[in-house]
């Protein structure tokens, strides 16, 4: 049996798209729309793993994170 990072893991980020997409690279904005985020000053909360980090240190200069740590 084999589990992922995300199942055995509680810590969450909390990501806020703080600027458009449009003028961005096609890398840029398909990083932000995997991370589930459409549109300005949208919030979403998704798993600390190592998959959506990387796609936030893409867009980083667009997003604002916040760090959860959710106790069991």
């Amino acid at each position: 049996m084999t589990t992922t990072p995300a199942s055995g893991s509680s810590k969450q980020i909390r990501i806020t798209l703080q600027k458009s997409l449009a003028g961005q690279l096609r890398n840029i904005a398909s990083s932000v729309r995997g991370l589930g985020l459409r549109r300005p000053h949208q919030t979403v909360t998704v798993a600390d793993t190592v998959q959506n980090r990387g796609m936030i240190n893409v867009a980083s200069h667009m997003l604002k994170v916040d760090y959860l740590d959710r106790a069991p």
